[in-house]
């Protein structure tokens, strides 16, 4: 799969259900809910992984504090998250394959800082070894996986050298990097006061998780919690993450 040929856009609607009571005096009173220890829980885990990745962009840092420990948990992830195509991964080593989805989402997250240039800036962002660099796509045989996750460990560097040399070349990609940075650092929401957040099932990744076993939305991440501590193992992309 091609890094931008799928529109990872997805429109997320958070209602906030005001509940009210009559008071004593004949007003009524704003009913506040006292959210669970796994959901506050869930809600600064999401805080950790952006403000991690909002110091040095560096998603691997931030995927290690805040996803699953368990290797089984981790690849099946990666497989339903990784845009792999329909080839059988079944022999394709464990660590290979969680390392292709890390390198893949690190290339996403730097090419989301130049997101929408200008016609101008198209060109100069974009010049052909970058477009070639997103357009790279996994191996049709299993057996050159190990050269394929090598291969994203160069574009990774390549597309970070390139990023620092606009920064300090242009100050148009400078600050994008800077508003970027300050967006994931930026203070988020707390959890609501006014709704009950709730567990949920039948997470649509299949393999990830069993029809029946619960999960948090949080924003645009899914939260499960494995051997007592809440983690992410999904994000879902739109334009900001909270």
């Amino acid at each position: 799969m091609r890094f931008l040929s799928k529109d990872h856009r997805v429109v997320l609607s958070i209602v906030l259900v005001w509940a009210s009571v009559p008071g004593v005096n004949g007003f009524g009173g704003t009913l506040q809910v006292k959210q669970s220890p796994e959901v506050i829980e869930a809600y600064r885990l999401c805080q950790t992984f952006e403000h991690l990745l909002g110091q040095d962009l560096d998603f691997d840092r931030a995927y290690e504090a805040t996803f699953p420990q368990n290797k089984a948990l981790r690849r099946a992830i990666a497989i339903a998250d990784g845009e792999f195509g329909n080839q059988d991964l079944a022999s394709v080593d464990d660590d290979l394959i969680i390392n292709a989805y890390k390198r893949r989402m690190q290339i996403f997250y730097l090419t989301l800082v130049l997101a929408g240039p200008s016609d101008a800036e198209s060109a100069i962002f974009f010049p052909p070894e970058i477009k070639e660099l997103l357009k790279r796509e996994p191996p049709a045989d299993p057996k050159d996986f190990g050269a394929y996750v090598a291969q994203l460990d160069r574009d990774v560097a390549r597309f970070r050298s390139h990023l620092d040399r606009l920064s300090t070349r242009y100050s148009s990609v400078a600050d994008r990097v800077h508003q970027f940075k300050s967006d994931l650092l930026a203070p988020k929401p707390e959890p609501p006061k006014n709704q009950k957040v709730e567990p949920i099932t039948g997470y649509y990744r299949s393999g990830v998780l069993t029809t029946d076993q619960p999960y948090y939305q949080i924003g645009s991440y899914t939260v499960v919690k494995e051997q007592g501590k809440m983690r992410i193992i999904g994000i879902r992309f739109f334009t900001r993450m909270f």
